[in-house]
């Protein structure tokens, strides 16, 4: 039998889970401890094991190879993002097939990610590496502030500053101390955000939809206020040069078959898309819904069938794709269980289950009308359900 081992220290990927063992591929997950008892689909599981939180690399690598004597692992997939390195350096330890620490990086680590795009053509705003204090001071003297100071290895906005000038700049590295080398300097491009969600197969995009943030996600992280995206109109120059874009680069950095979740901004200045950041794994808030609702492509169980596909040496298939139109709204609720009830358009395809969370989606066959939604529940979001509270320092789902 073939087997997959699944790690995860946050509650999510269960539709990947069941998607293996509906292909006859029993999965094993490796979670933590407090998440035992999660709504993990324990009919799908051949084993569900759990570890201690914060454990070391090699005590997790010795903990996957204790597992590993008693059953013959074929694959090893990390379902968060906070996983994917222990998943190389197992990969590597165990000599199977997927991308290794080096590659990884490149879709984790944002000083990788920028140095490979910048250096493959792509353009990306101005960064430096915060290592070497001459290079530094080049840098602050040549690029205008403001400037975003953005950790290389947290997910979403977690974490960003925002330097306003070289005082505040040496201030704040002065406060990091030995951490300040996980950081890198970027040029704040002021703009609207894009991300675009794909699915790569024998290193080519066969799949991707673009949607576009209401507001950028670094204003809702620290600022508060709703959060909403939308399917890009696809008669637009927008779409067409966004998919063009992603096109190149999704697969530019070595990832030869998975899912990615990549962000670009199109500056004021200039008109132009720049790119952010990638991640090689399902698009978070909600995204992966999002995206089912508009296209009927669910990315979870679309990136099992791409692993199951490659283990077994098979050509992946893309199932039949929709072209219709989704968008989001998702704040955090000062009510444990809001009530939505209220909104009752009939685009409404998906209302959120989240505890002090109020989101619904939207869905339709033109890209106005879902746009129309979004502004008028935004609106009312806030005024019914809206609570605020200081940006984590860690994610929380």
């Amino acid at each position: 039998m073939e087997r997959i081992l699944c790690i995860s220290t946050y509650e999510k990927g269960q539709d990947f889970l069941r998607a293996c063992a509906e292909a006859g591929v029993r999965p094993t997950l490796l979670t933590v401890d407090k998440l035992r008892n999660a709504n993990w689909p324990r009919e799908a599981l051949e084993d569900l094991s759990t570890m201690p939180e914060n454990l070391t690399s090699e005590q997790i690598l010795n903990t996957a190879s204790w597992m590993a004597r008693g059953r013959r692992f074929d694959r090893v997939v990390a379902l968060d993002e906070f996983d994917l390195e222990i998943a190389a350096e197992i990969r590597e330890h165990w000599r199977l097939p997927g991308m290794g620490v080096t590659t990884t990086a490149f879709y984790r680590d944002k000083l990788a990610m920028r140095t490979g795009a910048r250096d493959r053509g792509f353009p990306v705003p101005e960064f430096c590496r915060v290592l070497n204090y001459d290079q530094l001071r080049v840098y602050v003297a040549e690029v205008p502030a403001p400037w975003l100071l953005k950790p290389r290895t947290s997910a979403s906005a977690l974490g960003i500053r925002k330097i306003r000038d070289p005082e505040q700049l040496w201030r704040t590295l002065d406060e990091l101390g030995d951490r300040q080398s996980h950081f890198v300097l970027e040029r704040f491009v002021p703009g609207e955000i894009f991300h675009v969600d794909s699915i790569v197969s024998e290193g080519n995009v066969v799949f991707s939809t673009a949607h576009q943030y209401g507001r950028p996600p670094m204003q809702v992280m620290h600022e508060g206020g709703v959060f909403t995206t939308r399917t890009v109109d696809r008669a637009s120059r927008d779409w067409t040069e966004l998919t063009a874009l992603n096109a190149r680069l999704a697969p530019a950095f070595g990832l030869g078959h998975g899912v990615t979740h990549a962000e670009y901004i199109k500056a004021h200045a200039d008109g132009k898309f720049y790119f952010l950041e990638i991640a090689a794994r399902v698009g978070g808030a909600f995204i992966a819904d999002l995206v089912e609702a508009s296209t009927r492509v669910n990315l979870w169980r679309e990136w099992a069938r791409l692993e199951v596909a490659q283990l077994r040496g098979e050509r992946y298939v893309l199932p039949a794709v929709t072209e219709n139109y989704a968008g989001s709204v998702l704040c955090l609720s000062h009510t444990a269980d809001p009530d939505t009830s209220a909104f009752d358009a009939p685009e409404i395809v998906y209302r959120m289950k989240k505890h002090h969370h109020a989101g619904l989606i939207v869905c339709s066959d033109r890209a106005q009308r879902v746009a129309e939604l979004l502004e008028d529940y935004s609106a009312r979001f806030a005024k019914m359900f809206l609570a605020t509270m200081p940006a984590p320092e860690k994610p929380t789902a």
